[in-house]
């Protein structure tokens, strides 16, 4: 069995291994509160009042942090960051970054932030996390719902920028997403953590395919739902940034690289380009965590000097530079 990151079953942890058939599956989030426009919700949109746990290693966080950014909304969701480096227990909180937030517990690992707001909490311990300070609860788990609710609860509190999920499009940003969901964004992720060689080949050629429809969808479009940007465009980035740069060698994706798509490299490098895209990307810290984190997989912690085109590389003395 293969050693994967723990759970919290009633409240306490317990190690999580593969299914016995040596493929890799993505546990569902657990809490699905949303943030409401309505002062009278459970949960009204308001500025100071939400706290996100995020990761700069994390493609899922780095969506939820895209639409922070494309938004402006970074004075009105505070965050705590996660270390690069994973431990036994989970995620690790960043020290000495942002100091104590008022409503939200002093501890050292994410999973002692879930037993904090709720005790019996029996699920996966992931980032992103966001919790409601006055509450004291849990509002989400799951990444794309916070990208949705950015996106537009908090209209009229600070946001501005693009609307990320305009009503003319949102037949075709919902098609796109079922085409990059599972064969790409979860199954780079099967990919590298199969324990069977039939795991990893049913993910990695199923990768593959779906890339090359991609490729096809961006030779007549500049965005992935047509020639603006929108939420699937955020969703779909953070795997690409992370594809060539860890993918390719850390999870075993090495058929091709992203820079072997001529389509998906012009569409790389425009998004890339964006002042509000390229603030959310710390390669030290993406390549740290997957290489040094997924000792099962890497047990040297041995950093690959990377490829020439990646937006971070390693100097001969083993820096990056």
């Amino acid at each position: 069995m293969v050693y994967m990151p723990k759970i919290l079953i009633g409240g306490a942890l317990h190690e999580r291994p593969v299914e016995a058939d040596g493929t890799f599956r993505r546990m569902p989030s657990s809490y699905r509160h949303e943030i409401s426009k309505s002062p009278d919700a459970m949960f009204p949109a308001a500025k100071g009042r939400y706290h996100l746990y995020l990761s700069k290693a994390c493609p899922w966080c780095h969506g939820v942090e895209l639409v922070i950014s494309l938004k402006g909304l970074q004075e009105t969701i505070s965050i705590t960051w996660m270390d690069p480096l994973s431990s036994q227990d989970g995620w690790v909180l960043k020290k000495n970054v942002a100091g104590e937030v008022a409503g939200a517990p002093q501890v050292d690992f994410l999973y002692q932030v879930y037993q904090y707001f709720a005790p019996d909490y029996t699920g996966p311990i992931t980032v992103p996390l966001l919790i409601d300070r006055d509450r004291g609860q849990i509002v989400s788990t799951e990444s794309a719902e916070m990208m949705r609710m950015f996106n537009s609860s908090f209209n009229g509190l600070g946001a501005m920028g693009p609307e990320l999920y305009p009503d003319e499009l949102v037949q075709e940003i919902d098609r796109i997403t079922d085409m990059i969901q599972a064969p790409i964004r979860e199954g780079v992720y099967r990919a590298g953590f199969a324990s069977s060689q039939q795991a990893y080949c049913e993910a990695v050629f199923a990768l593959f395919d779906a890339l090359e429809q991609v490729e096809q969808v961006l030779t007549s479009r500049r965005f992935l739902a047509g020639e603006q940007i929108t939420e699937v465009d955020l969703k779909f980035y953070p795997t690409l940034v992370r594809f060539d740069a860890v993918y390719v060698t850390h999870f075993k994706a090495d058929y091709k690289r992203i820079s072997d798509y001529p389509a998906l490299t012009r569409y790389f490098d425009e998004i890339s380009a964006l002042p509000d895209v390229t603030s959310t990307i710390d390669m030290p810290q993406i390549r740290e965590h997957y290489f040094r984190s997924h000792t099962h997989i890497n047990p040297t912690g041995i950093i690959p000097i990377g490829p020439a085109h990646s937006l971070v590389g390693y100097s001969r003395q083993g820096g990056t530079v």
